[in-house]
C-alpha cells in the first residue's frame, strides 16, 4: 500500500459528499474523514514496521516531471495533523445549518485533498498543483458561507486570494529556474544542486515570498485577520489549525534544504521578523474587541514563534517548530470552535456583549479555560513542549532572542486570560446560555484529551520526525 490511497479517499469523499444531497452530505463527509484518518494511522504502522511507502511513478515528458509522494517522517506527521483535524472540523459544523451544506462539506474535503498532496509531493510542480489547487475550496468557503456584509467579506477574500496567488508566482519561477539547473523537480536532486551564492539568495527570497504570505509573517499578514474573521468557523479553523501549517512546513522541505547559503547568510534577519510578529501579534491582540479576531492576532503571534525557530536551523528548533505546529493546530481549532459555539447562543462575536457563562454552563467554562491555559503553554499542555523547545533553540542563537520570544508567554497570557474574564464571569450579557451539547462536548473533549496526551508524552512524534529533520539539516549544513 502506499500514500496514493489516502488522496484518493478523500477526493473520491468529496464527490460522494456532494453528490449525497444535502441531507446525508454530513454524515458522508465525516465518514471518509474518519476514515482517512484511519489510514493514515496504518500507513504510519507500515512506516514504523520498516515499509516503504513513498510513491514515485512518471507523469509528464516534457517537462520531465514526476508524480512523486515523499511519505517521511516529516510528512506522515503533517500527513496525520491534516486528517486527524478534518473529521474534527467536519464534526464540529453539525451544529450549523449551512444552506447547500453538500458543496460546502464537499469542498472540506477537497481542501484537505489539496493540502495533504501539498505536504506528500515530492516532485516541484507537483507540489506548486497542489499548493494552488488548496485555494480554490477555501476562496468558496468564505466567500459563499462567510459572516458579516456580503461587500466587505468580499473584498476581504479577493484580497486574500490574490495576495497569496501572487506571491505563490515567485515560488513558480523559482521552480521553472531550477528545472533548468537539474533537468527535474524531484526534491532530492534540488537538494543536491551546485548552486552559487547569488542563485541561492534569489531563490530563497522567491520561495519567501510564498510561505511569508500563506504563514502569513510580518509584514505580509495584512490579510489574515479579516479573512478569520469573514469566514465562516469551519473556515477559519482550515485555514489556522492547517493551511497555515502548509507555509511553515514547506520552508523545511523546500526552502532550507535548497537555499542553505541563503538560509545561513539571513538566519538572524528573519529570526528577526518572526519575534516581531509575536511581540506584534500580542499587542494588537490585547485591543481586539471581536473574539474571532482576537485569536487571529493571537494565531499570529504564535506563529512568528513558529517560523523564528524555523530560521534557527538547529535541531531543537526545527522539532520544537514542528511540535508546535502541530500542537497550535489542535488549540486554535478548539478555540475557535469556542468562539462558534458561544455565537450560537449569544449571536455575537463582540467580546463587550458577553459574560455571565459560567453560571449557566460550568463543563463548556472548564473545557474553554483548559483550552486557554493550553494556548499559553501550560506546562503539561501539548504548547509548551512545542514552545519551550523552540525557546531553547532561540537561546542557542542568542539568548536576547530566547527573551524577546518569551514575550508570547507573557502577553498570551495576559490576553487570553482577560479575554476569558470578560467572555465567561460577570453578569454583563442576562440571556440564556445553554449548556454544551454532546456534540459539541466531544469535540472539545477530543481536542483537550490530544493536547494533555501529547503535553504528557510527546515521545511516539520527536521519534516520528526527528530522523527526517536530520537529515534535512545534513543538507542544510553542507
Amino acid at each position: 500500500m502506499d500514500v496514493t490511497y489516502v488522496l484518493i479517499l478523500l477526493f473520491v469523499g468529496a464527490l460522494a459528499t456532494y453528490f449525497s444531497g444535502d441531507k446525508m452530505a454530513a454524515k458522508v463527509a465525516l465518514f471518509f474523514g474518519l476514515a482517512s484518518f484511519g489510514l493514515s494511522v496504518y500507513l504510519l504502522t507500515l512506516f514504523n514496521s520498516g515499509l516503504a511507502i513513498d510513491f514515485v511513478s512518471p507523469w509528464i515528458n516534457k517537462p520531465n516531471i514526476s508524480f512523486a509522494l515523499k511519505a517521511d517522517g516529516l510528512s506522515l506527521a503533517m500527513l496525520l495533523l491534516t486528517t486527524a483535524l478534518t473529521p474534527i472540523i467536519l464534526f464540529s459544523g453539525f451544529g450549523n445549518d449551512f444552506k447547500n451544506s453538500k458543496a460546502i462539506y464537499a469542498l472540506i474535503l477537497f481542501m484537505s485533498f489539496a493540502m495533504v498532496g501539498t505536504f506528500l509531493a515530492a516532485d516541484g510542480l507537483l507540489y506548486y498543483i497542489f499548493w494552488e489547487l488548496s485555494l480554490i475550496p477555501i476562496y468558496f468557503i468564505a466567500l459563499l458561507w462567510g459572516n458579516g456584509d456580503a461587500e466587505e467579506r468580499k473584498k476581504a477574500v479577493v484580497k486574500f486570494f490574490i495576495y497569496t496567488f501572487a506571491g505563490s508566482l515567485f515560488m513558480l519561477v523559482a521552480f521553472v529556474y531550477l528545472y533548468g539547473k537539474a533537468g527535474n523537480l524531484l526534491v532530492e536532486n534540488l537538494y543536491n544542486l551546485n548552486l552559487t551564492a547569488t542563485e541561492q539568495t534569489w531563490l530563497f527570497l522567491a520561495f519567501f515570498m510564498a510561505y511569508a504570505i500563506k504563514i502569513p509573517i510580518i509584514p505580509f499578514h495584512t490579510w489574515q485577520a479579516k479573512v478569520y474573521q469573514k469566514a465562516p468557523t469551519v473556515g477559519t479553523m482550515l485555514l489556522s489549525g492547517i493551511m497555515l501549517k502548509m507555509g511553515l512546513y514547506s520552508i523545511i522541505r523546500w526552502q532550507l534544504p535548497i537555499a542553505p547559503f541563503a538560509a545561513r547568510h539571513f538566519m538572524f534577519t528573519f529570526i528577526g521578523l518572526g519575534i516581531a510578529g509575536v511581540i506584534y501579534g500580542s499587542i494588537v491582540a490585547l485591543r481586539q474587541k471581536d473574539l474571532k479576531k482576537l485569536l487571529a492576532y493571537s494565531s499570529l503571534a504564535h506563529v512568528g514563534l513558529i517560523a523564528a525557530g524555523i530560521y534557527t536551523l538547529t535541531l531543537d528548533g526545527l522539532r520544537g517548530a514542528v511540535l508546535q505546529m502541530i500542537a497550535h493546530g489542535f488549540v486554535v481549532v478548539g478555540l475557535f470552535f469556542v468562539a462558534e459555539i458561544i455565537f450560537r447562543r449569544y449571536e455575537t462575536r463582540t467580546i463587550a456583549e458577553m459574560g455571565g457563562i459560567r453560571a449557566q454552563a460550568p463543563k463548556f467554562t472548564s473545557q474553554f479555560l483548559i483550552l486557554v491555559l493550553a494556548s499559553v503553554a501550560l506546562p503539561s499542555t501539548f504548547n509548551f513542549i512545542g514552545e519551550f523547545t523552540v525557546l531553547y533553540s532561540l537561546s542557542q542563537v542568542n539568548l536576547l532572542f530566547a527573551i524577546l520570544g518569551g514575550t508570547t508567554i507573557i502577553l498570551g497570557a495576559y490576553y487570553m486570560l482577560k479575554m476569558f474574564q470578560q467572555v465567561m464571569l460577570g453578569q454583563t450579557n442576562t440571556s440564556v446560555f445553554k449548556e454544551v451539547s454532546f456534540n459539541e462536548g466531544l469535540t472539545l473533549v477530543v481536542i483537550i484529551a490530544v493536547l494533555f496526551f501529547f503535553g504528557l508524552y510527546p515521545k511516539p512524534i520527536t521519534d516520528l520526525i526527528t530522523p527526517s529533520l536530520e537529515n534535512i539539516l545534513i543538507h542544510i549544513n553542507r
